[in-house]
């Protein structure tokens, strides 16, 4: 890796690739798993995703803002993650 890469990845596509699944996941989690386990299953979730920005990141095998990519992706799919939650727990109010 002592070279330039000659046409690097765009490193916003792994950061984007990792805030789907977390959208899929939160989703998943949402609908088929009952009320009183949805945060636990999240928090499972939430560390599957974070293990996927990592590997996402060094798939992409460039070192230069590895931490702020993995941040961005890591934080971005918790923000995402909470924001769904909290619909799910104001549709359960609701109903």
């Amino acid at each position: 890796m002592s070279e330039p890469a000659l046409a690097p990845r765009n490193a916003l596509g792994g950061v984007l690739v990792v805030w789907a699944v977390a959208f899929v996941a939160s989703i998943a989690v949402g609908i088929f798993v009952p009320e009183e386990w949805r945060v636990p299953w999240l928090l499972v979730a939430f560390g599957g995703i974070v293990l996927l920005s990592f590997a996402v990141q060094l798939w992409q095998g460039r070192t230069q803002g590895f931490i702020f990519r993995v941040g961005g992706s890591a934080i971005g799919a918790l923000l995402l993650m909470g924001v769904i939650s909290v619909g799910f727990g104001l549709a359960a109010l609701v109903t």
